[in-house]
Formats: structure tokens, sequence, C-alpha cells
């Protein structure tokens, strides 16, 4: 048995925090009992902010039975109708298409009744002294308030409450709907509005609530979330990773990591993809969570660097995760869509290009990738649109290319290529961060685990992939094209990757010694592949050091600079190797 050492709840500890973050409703309470006491004037108007997904009316509720306010007021009752409400949302969701919508413009203001606010404001105006509570997705539409709470969420905790059907999207109640059908409208529509609206606000928080667990809510002082942010750019750091479990899955994270050993499967782990990963802070001994997305919206040029900045924005533009078939079987055979393709069907800006990275391997695992030299279009295309309508199985073999996979193998995958893991692979993925984007072409004939088929695209797929991707070009290409670079006392660096049409670009380093690393002004993210546990420092100690175990991945941030890397603990003076991945200049 190996002993797991992967951290599942990294957090980062914020100097200078002492008391700035209380913990249950009581102490929340207080704490804006005396925000509240020291502003000045008879009456006070308390916003609490809420982003989809928290639990409004529980906030309200048991704020107001503790701070007893003279009036109160839900944002939710100014709300467009729910049928209004869908009319707007419905351009962006793609009609029937159960995954796929497009990403709009939409705003908050878009979604409210403009009456229907002002009626509010003028109840509000007759209140001359006491406590306002307003509460809300859209409070602050009401009016600016005194004191500004922002009730934060997780999109993953989010996701979890679609699932267990506890809540439903912006302005509906459609908490009884798949939850598949919840989330496709959260990515293209309410989590988009959601942000745009959080973006501005975030300088002005007064204060920040944490109801990623509904039992253990947490009250922090907005300015030591803000410096806990601050802190997060100049050092690396990781986000809290999550798993779940897949048609496919497997069982090497559940031993590996030591996750719960009654789950069926993990297929997935997210380790970093900031859209769905959350952040933990600790404040004075206090751990909260924040979506990890709030560090991308405050400091984008500090975490991205000035020229990844500008050419992204503030989204963060490398996923790394996780996928599991150890003793689970294969992913789906799928393309993922071209460049001009997803800016035209789906709003996005640049697409889903991405690598395998094996990890670890069975005797028996490969990877199916591009097609093979005689691979006839129209047959391929007849025989998948047979598969899908359950006439005859899909014969992938005869078609693709089905490569043995081996442990540190790199496969790249150009959008347009066919592929797929196939069972007993343990891959870190490396990829572009447009996730949601895998045309299914054939899912070997499985049920979700929802216990229904799994949506599957040919028409996308067809019109996406490249039919030149043969089985000559593809070993060229995209199978272990690694160019030795440099090299020094106790380590050699090595480039994997990605093809030209990715803009992504990966480094290994294998060390037994200190490994010299600098950002060159842009987001780094790595990976520690092979060894027990290595540590990150700065050379002239301007953060604390990282320590990182085996498949954790970290980040580092563009303003970090010069930092270096060496096997540490039990892998002190064993060879060790990274994976580290930064936009190609």
């Amino acid at each position: 048995m190996i002993r797991p050492n992967y951290d599942l709840s990294p957090f980062i500890a914020v100097p200078g925090s002492e008391d700035t973050c209380v913990q249950g409703w009581d102490s929340i309470a207080h704490r804006l009992q005396q925000a509240i006491a020291r502003r000045r004037g008879s009456r006070c108007v308390l916003v609490v902010e809420c982003y989809p997904g928290v639990d409004e009316r529980h906030v309200q509720q048991e704020l107001t039975a503790r701070l007893r306010p003279a009036f109160v007021a839900a944002a939710h009752e100014a709300l467009l109708r729910p049928e209004r409400i869908d009319a707007l949302a419905a351009p962006f969701l793609g009609g029937s298409d159960p995954v796929f919508g497009f990403i709009g413009g939409l705003q908050l203001p878009d979604f409210f009744d403009a009456a229907a606010l002002d009626r509010i404001r003028e109840r509000l105006q007759a209140v001359k002294e006491g406590l306002v509570l307003l509460a809300g997705c859209g409070a602050r539409l009401i009016d600016p308030g005194d004191v500004l709470v922002y009730a934060d969420l997780a999109r993953w905790e989010a996701q979890l409450r679609f699932r267990r059907h506890e809540t439903g999207n912006l302005g509906v109640e459609n908490r009884s709907a798949p939850a598949s059908l919840k989330y496709k409208r959260a990515f293209f529509v309410d989590w988009r509005v959601a942000d745009r609206w959080k973006r501005p606000l975030i300088s002005q928080w007064d204060f920040v609530l944490d109801t990623n667990n509904p039992r253990e809510p947490k009250l922090a002082d907005g300015e030591a979330v803000r410096r806990g942010l601050r802190h997060a750019v100049t050092r690396p750091f990781r986000v809290v990773p999550f798993f779940d479990p897949a048609p496919w899955g497997g069982q090497w994270m559940k031993e590996r990591f030591g996750l719960d050993r009654n789950e069926k499967n993990y297929g997935w782990c997210f380790d970093c993809v900031p859209e769905e990963n959350s952040l933990r802070l600790e404040l004075g001994g206090v751990r909260m969570e924040l979506p990890s997305l709030d560090v991308v919206f405050e400091h984008p040029r500090a975490l991205l660097g000035e020229a990844v900045h500008a050419r992204f924005g503030d989204e963060f533009p490398i996923r790394f995760d996780l996928l599991d078939t150890m003793g689970g079987g294969n992913l789906s055979f799928q393309v993922h869509p071209l460049t001009e393709y997803i800016q035209r069907h789906f709003g996005m800006h640049y697409t889903q290009d991405e690598s395998y990275y094996i990890l670890d391997a069975g005797a028996e695992a490969s990877v199916y990738l591009g097609l093979k030299n005689n691979a006839d279009s129209a047959v391929m295309l007849r025989e998948l649109a047979a598969a899908q309508a359950g006439t005859a199985p899909f014969d992938a073999d005869r078609h693709a290319n089905r490569w043995p996979a081996r442990k540190h193998d790199h496969f790249l995958i150009p959008a347009g290529t066919v592929h797929c893991s196939g069972a007993d692979t343990m891959v870190l993925e490396i990829s572009a961060t447009p996730y949601i984007f895998t045309f299914k072409l054939w899912d070997w004939a499985r049920l979700g685990l929802d216990g229904k088929p799994r949506p599957v695209h040919l028409e996308h797929g067809a019109a996406n992939i490249d039919w030149e991707r043969t089985t000559d070009w593809t070993r060229r290409q995209l199978i272990n094209t690694v160019t030795p670079l440099s090299h020094g006392d106790g380590w050699r660096e090595e480039r994997t990757g990605l093809h030209e049409r990715e803009f992504i670009e990966t480094r290994r380093h294998w060390f037994t010694q200190t490994v010299p690393h600098d950002t060159g002004g842009g987001v780094n993210v790595m990976n520690l592949v092979e060894g027990a546990e290595a540590i990150v420092e700065s050379p002239d100690r301007a953060f604390e050091p990282l320590v990182v175990h085996y498949a954790e991945t970290f980040i580092v941030p563009a303003a970090v600079g010069p930092y270096t890397i060496r096997p540490h603990g039990p892998a002190a003076g064993t060879p060790c190797a990274t994976m580290k991945a930064f936009v190609r200049a």
C-alpha cells in the first residue's frame, strides 16, 4: 500500500489577519452589529448581495432573527416574472441541446422589473430610523447601502446544490429540473451575469460571507479578504481540488489520494480549473472558502502577467485536471471544436486544445489519437450514426489509431483531432480552459451515472474533425515530441509540446537537486509528476516555501519571477519531475 500524501485541503495563510474572520450566525450578527453601530445617522442600510446558488432566504432569516431590522426586503421580490426571465435567457441556451448554449452579454439589471425596484425604494425611504436589511442576488440594485456584505459561493458547491435539488437558476423556480440543464443555464447565463456584477463590487466589500458549508457560515472583513487575494499573487499556491465519479471512472485516485472508499469510482479531479475550483484563505486561524476566480478578477495582471492579460483579459487560460480510468473504461471517443467554430457557435474566444500526460499506466493502457491512414470519412460518419441509432456498435479501432500508453508519455491533442484515453490510464490533462466543449462521437454504448444515455453530438463533431490527421502525421506531430533544452547540476529540461496550433508550451524538468525557474512575466502552472514531495522556494525569500506532493497541481503567479524547486522530505535525493505549462509568446 502507498501512503497517501496528496493534500486535499490546501489553503493560503494570510499574515496579519487576526480577528478578521468569525464563524457561526451569532458571531456573524455580533460583528455586523459592531459595524452598524459605527455608522452615523439614525438609519443604516445593510445590503447582503448574493451570488447565484446562495440560499438567500436562509441568510435573510438568520440575520433577521438576530439583527431585528426595522425593514426587510428581498431582491427576488423585484425580479421579472419567471416566464419573462426564461424568454430573456432562451437565446443563449441552445434550444433543446442538453449541453451547449451561447455566451451572451446579459447584465444583472436585465433580470429586474424597474417599477418593482422603485416600489421597494419608496417603502425603504419611508423608514427614517433603525436597520434596513436588503438581501439577495441584486440587492444592491435597490440601494447602494451603508454596509455591503457579499455572500459568495464556489461554483462546485453550486453544482452539488443543483444535484441535490436545493436550488434552481437565477430568477426561476426550477430546482426540480435535471442538474445538467441547470448547470448549462448557469454556465452560459447565470454565472456570466453574476460575475459581471461581482467584479466592480470586490473593491467595495465591507464583509464577505462564506456559506459553502451552510452549517459553518463565516464572515470575514472585506479588506482582509482583499489582502488575502493580494497575498495569493505574490507566491505559489494551490486551489482546492474536487473529485467526481464518472461512467468510465477508475480506482487509482481512491488509493493514491486517500479518498472515500465507499464511492464506486472517481473519474475526475479538477485541481486547477479556476472557473470551478475554490480558494481557501486562512484568516486568523479560520479558513474561509471563495471562488478562485476572485483572485483572477481582482489581480489579473499580477497573476497572469502583462502579455497574458492583454491576450485573455481576466480569464485564466490554462487548465490542469486528472482523468482516472485505472480499473475503469475508455473515455468517450471525441473531438473538440476548431477555433472559428467555437467562436461562431458558442461565443467563446478560444478553443479547447489539450494534451494527455500519462501519470501512470497499466500493462494494456492505450490512447486513441488521430485517424488511420485509410480512414474513409463517409464510412466512419455513417457507422457513427448507426451506432448512435443503436443499430451496431462503432468499431473505433477500424478508423482511429490506438497507441500504447506508458508512464510519462505525452500525447498532444490540438482541436479537430479525434481522441480518447483508454482504460487503465491515469492522465494529467493539460489544456486550454474552455472545458465543456467536448463533442462525443461514440460512448461505447454505456449509460451515464444517472442511468440515461450521455449526450452525443455527431453533427458538431463531424463539422470539426480534421480528416488529414492520420497515422503518420499523428506519430510525427503529436506523440512524445520531446526536445532536450538545457541542463545543470542535478537537473535537465525538456520541451514536450504542445503542438504549434496550441498556445500552451510545456516543459518537463527531471531533477535530483535544486532547479532554477522563472515565470518570465507569465503565469506558470505545474504538477509534480514524479517523486513523493518537492519544495518550491524563493531565492531571496520573497515568499514562504510551498511543499507539493506527487500529482498535485500548483500555480506560480507571473509576479513571482524567479523561484526554485528541489526534492524534499521522502523524495530528497531521489529523482523527481515536474510538468510546467505557460502561454507561449
